[in-house]
């Protein structure tokens, strides 16, 4: 393959081999990883030098790789269809070949099913990892617990909501020393909370937003973890339990007791208004939030800027 170059005094023919390689990484930054992992590394020894470039693979981005799945009632309780399932291994296995090791930022789709086997593999390659957005698939605790042993720089976890909370969380505690922020998409009840305040009490940012929240553990959050800069409960379903055998009820405005805890935090973002679309959908939801019902991407959004994607 060539390419012609003007210079002065006339044309001058070329290989793409000899384009400067600064070059070719600033156009291969405007590449989607889909785009990257296509096949561009095969063209040429300097295309691959190129696609190997650290600049390139600082973050890994699938937040646009959906899974075509449904969920089933024996294991592995889903059934993935064989295409979703090979074209996030292919992507997997060419991505961080290529990173060779530099990833520093992971991003998985709300809805894409990642096998342990997939999240074992992308954890013995991304030793750098610090951010990582998780799918809502909850049943990879076990390994997961594992590849936390090996992202000791982790500083940033979105997940859903998991039924063995305190395992994870002190794997966390114990092996990522500058972890600082969490972001739950799904019920956060009193016992997830129990295991932040005895594992991360330094805990500096949480995210709770358009998720199901007991007032009784709102209030635990705000007493107990006292290192907490940001808190996110906008959109929560806020329910307030009373003696029996009252029922449960919607909390739709926060009292002064929660106010005031609240006044020491940096940041303390909140809606809970009627006419707000997303506070609607989530009571409409039940707390757990359906996303492949509303806006494409929409999961992304966070009124935590650091926590957006």
């Amino acid at each position: 393959m060539e390419f012609r170059e003007i210079e002065e005094g006339g044309t001058v023919t070329r290989t793409w081999e000899e384009m400067d390689i600064d070059i070719l990484v600033k156009i291969f930054q405007s590449l989607t990883v889909f785009e990257l992992t296509s096949g561009i590394a095969h063209v040429c020894s300097a295309w691959r030098l190129a696609a190997c470039d650290p600049w390139l693979w600082k973050t890994l981005d699938l937040s646009m790789l959906e899974s075509n799945f449904i969920k089933i009632p024996l294991e592995p309780y889903v059934y993935v269809h064989g295409h979703s399932d090979k074209t996030l291994t292919r992507i997997l296995k060419i991505s961080l070949s290529l990173s060779r090791g530099n990833i520093t930022s992971l991003f998985f789709h709300f809805n894409l099913y990642v096998s342990e086997d997939h999240l074992t593999y992308t954890a013995q390659r991304c030793p750098r990892l610090r951010r990582l957005v998780l799918p809502a698939w909850n049943r990879v605790e076990t390994v997961m617990i594992k590849a936390i042993d090996l992202w000791k720089d982790l500083e940033s976890l979105t997940m859903p909501s998991i039924v063995n909370s305190p395992r994870l969380v002190q794997a966390i505690a114990t092996n990522c020393r500058n972890f600082s922020e969490l972001k739950i998409m799904g019920p956060f009840d009193i016992y997830f909370a129990s295991s932040l305040a005895t594992y991360l009490p330094t805990l500096k940012v949480l995210s709770l937003r358009c998720s199901k929240l007991y007032k009784d553990t709102l209030i635990f959050i705000l007493d107990n973890l006292r290192c907490l800069d940001v808190l996110n409960i906008s959109h929560c379903l806020l329910i307030q339990i009373p003696p029996p055998p009252a029922p449960g009820r919607i909390v739709r405005r926060l009292d002064k007791t929660i106010l005031e805890k609240a006044s020491r935090l940096r940041k303390f973002l909140t809606c809970m208004r009627d006419t707000c679309i997303m506070c609607q959908r989530t009571r409409n939801d039940e707390g757990l939030m359906r996303w492949y019902k509303y806006e494409k991407g929409l999961w992304k959004e966070d009124e935590v800027r650091s926590l957006a994607l």
